[in-house]
């Protein structure tokens, strides 16, 4: 005996497809928020370095090379994985900030402070810290 083939309605059809796209559209969204996270942390980073009312006359020549390269790092790799997946940003991300964070914990406990105005230098979620 051959297996029926049950008949959708157009409607459940219609449906079916808006749940499918809805959660691909909300992958979709959600690494292109990880990249942009990225990319406004790097960029912030390249900002702060360079601007003299921030870091760059608070950092040593090796400690701004360090947070140079690994901006320099992110750019290029932003550029050469753009189909990159959200976990892959999130990865980079880690890896940046922890190039970047013992850094600018040095320099505010040379300078008398503690970023964010924790005494551990911080928090996990800093992307809107000032470098």
């Amino acid at each position: 005996m051959k297996p029926k083939l049950i008949a959708l309605h157009p409607a459940n059809v219609i449906e079916l497809e808006a749940e499918e796209f809805a959660e691909e559209d909300t992958k979709v969204k959600k690494k292109i928020d990880a990249c942009k996270i990225l990319e406004a942390y790097v960029y912030n980073m390249k900002n702060q370095v360079n601007n003299k009312d921030n870091l760059a006359d608070k950092l040593e020549a090796d400690e701004k090379e360090k947070i140079e390269t690994a901006v320099k790092e992110a750019v290029e790799w932003l550029d050469d994985n753009q189909s990159a997946k959200k976990e892959d940003y999130e990865e980079k991300l880690k890896e940046v900030k922890a190039t970047r964070n013992p850094i600018i914990t040095i320099v505010y406990h040379r300078s008398g402070g503690a970023p964010g105005g924790a005494a551990d230098g911080g928090d996990e979620d800093d992307s809107n810290d000032e470098l």
